[in-house]
């Protein structure tokens, strides 16, 4: 099983979601408060088990009803993923990887994760 781990940063406080060999496999954005921080760790578990994907990565692409997870490819050409939540907000996202298969590895990942303990 993985965990969620909280840190503060130089701005406020985010959380990373680990896989259970500790390799970081989403990250939040930086929240004011510790409650903020916790209430994104919270749609994670909620959001993440029933979100489908939307791969803007091809051409004419199906659009989604949020939540969702949105592949897409960076400037780098490598796929990458976020998380949003009902509302549209995004709530995590991922790494850059050189392979879609394993983007959608990293997603389904975060499936399995999502209702993980707090370190």
């Amino acid at each position: 099983m993985g965990k969620y781990v909280i840190k503060e940063t130089d701005t406020g406080i985010k959380f990373d979601l680990k896989a259970g060999n500790g390799e970081i496999i989403a990250s939040s954005q930086v929240y004011t408060t510790k409650a903020a921080c916790l209430n994104g760790i919270e749609s994670v578990r909620k959001n993440a088990p029933i979100a489908p994907v939307e791969d803007q990565s091809v051409e004419g692409f199906e659009v989604c009803k949020n939540p969702k997870f949105e592949v897409y490819t960076d400037k780098a050409g490598e796929f990458r993923f976020r998380l949003k939540a009902a509302n549209g907000q995004i709530i995590a996202v991922g790494e850059g990887y050189k392979a879609k298969k394993s983007c959608l590895n990293g997603i389904e990942s975060i499936r399995k994760n999502a209702d993980s303990d707090i370190a």
